[in-house]
């Protein structure tokens, strides 16, 4: 049986904006991995293929070891297909063993399709979309509401459960890297575990008491910092003296300072100096200047809402949820975010002094308190190149052209942005 995880284009998906529009869905990251892995790993199929939207297949393909919307994927055996929104649980509701039948919820998702290839002779598998379209009109369907990810704040309230749930299930503790004295571990040893190439300082804090506590490889935790778990810290990435307080997941190549509380940072973004980031997203390549800060917590307590579209806001259900910041934003010295702010992706905040509005479109140069169109995509797009290559990643020309797609896939939100920017510059004059 071959796995088939797909993430398809739609309205829905502006749900996990601005984290998702540079990668499928499935690559956001919750505890100590990201959506597909965890399916891969519930689904115990080796032979995994996926479809993504088409505007950033090529730049995916290049980041995966999985065919990518590759057609001969969908033929020769029998195919699990599987939403990847759904969470994991979701696939002890198939019947593997059984005939093929599609399952979808009330509101018309796909949600998932076991296909015998017996019955793939009757489809058309010319690709993903006519796939389905087949299987819903011609196989048995049923109704289901099945547990699955409806938000990007879904991923961060549920990460710091997910990141002890993760540690149990990969069973390893103890310390294969180096530990120099003096250092204190709080709580258990057993739900500790810092892997080969990790190096801890002297004078840092490892605070197990209320949930494991994972380093991956390479990484390295500098004097002072404090680390309370649950907590995973990816590969490669560096702790700065950082209040790691609990619920973190810091996916790799990061440099973490200051105080980072319950978040989930993507890979390969900054947050080197003091500030506070709770209750977050951060996706790569994003840069927190000096004390930038969000709130995640109302005053009055109330349940945070957050704007995805640039005009009506959605209640989250939770008293803590903080920014959700895109791809390649930089921020300058004392940013200021308001909880369950809207920080677009390849977005360039100045501080102003006060919290910033919530919703901050994608692809915004956003100075003296308003969204300008500033010195244009070119110069977004040169910043980023010299970025990725300080990692040794490559701004290549498929990385060009989905971020192009991007741009005009946001394009009215900004445009209406920059409109209400001018009006408010020229009333100012």
């Amino acid at each position: 049986m071959r796995l088939v995880i797909f993430d398809r284009e739609g309205e829905k998906r502006r749900n996990f904006y601005p984290v998702a529009l540079s990668r499928p869905i499935f690559e956001l990251r919750c505890g100590m991995s990201t959506l597909a892995q965890k399916l891969a790993a519930k689904a115990a199929i080796a032979d995994i293929a996926c479809f993504v939207p088409a505007y950033m297949a090529e730049p995916y393909r290049l980041r995966t070891t999985w065919p990518v919307n590759n057609p001969a994927s969908l033929a020769g055996d029998d195919l699990l297909l599987v939403n990847g929104r759904l969470k994991p649980a979701a696939l002890d509701q198939i019947d593997r063993n059984g005939p093929s039948q599609v399952g979808i919820g009330a509101d018309g998702d796909i949600w998932y399709a076991l296909l015998r290839r017996a019955d793939l002779s009757r489809l058309d598998a010319a690709s993903l979309e006519s796939l389905l379209a087949c299987a819903v009109a011609r196989l048995t369907a049923k109704t289901i509401d099945p547990p699955a990810w409806n938000y990007t704040w879904d991923l961060v309230l549920a990460s710091p459960n997910q990141i002890a749930e993760d540690f149990k299930a990969l069973g390893r503790h103890g310390v294969e890297g180096v530990v120099e004295q003096p250092h204190a571990l709080r709580g258990s040893a057993k739900d500790l575990f810092i892997a080969r190439g990790a190096k801890v300082h002297p004078m840092v804090v490892i605070d197990a008491e209320h949930g494991p506590v994972y380093l991956d490889e390479d990484v390295e935790v500098h004097p002072f910092t404090r680390i309370e778990g649950p907590c995973y810290i990816g590969k490669k990435s560096i702790l700065l003296g950082a209040k790691c307080r609990e619920g973190n997941s810091i996916g790799p190549m990061c440099r973490v300072g200051g105080e980072v509380e319950e978040s989930i940072i993507q890979g390969n973004s900054n947050k080197y100096h003091d500030g506070f980031l709770g209750h977050a997203y951060v996706g790569e390549w994003v840069n927190l200047g000096a004390l930038t800060t969000n709130s995640d917590l109302k005053n009055d307590y109330g349940s945070v809402e957050v704007i995805l579209d640039g005009k009506t806001p959605i209640s989250t259900g939770s008293v803590k949820v903080g920014a959700l910041i895109g791809d390649h934003t930089k921020t300058s010295i004392g940013t200021l975010f308001n909880s369950g702010a809207y920080v677009g992706a390849m977005a360039l905040i100045m501080t102003t002094g006060k919290p910033l509005p919530k919703y901050i479109p994608d692809f915004a140069w956003f100075i003296e308190g308003v969204v300008t169109k500033g010195f244009g995509k070119g110069k977004l797009y040169g910043t980023a190149k010299t970025v990725m290559s300080r990692r040794k990643s490559a701004w290549t020309d498929a990385e060009q052209a989905m971020w192009d797609a991007i741009f005009a896939l946001t394009a009215p939100q900004r445009d209406e942005a920059v409109r209400k920017g001018r009006r408010q510059m020229a009333a100012a004059t």
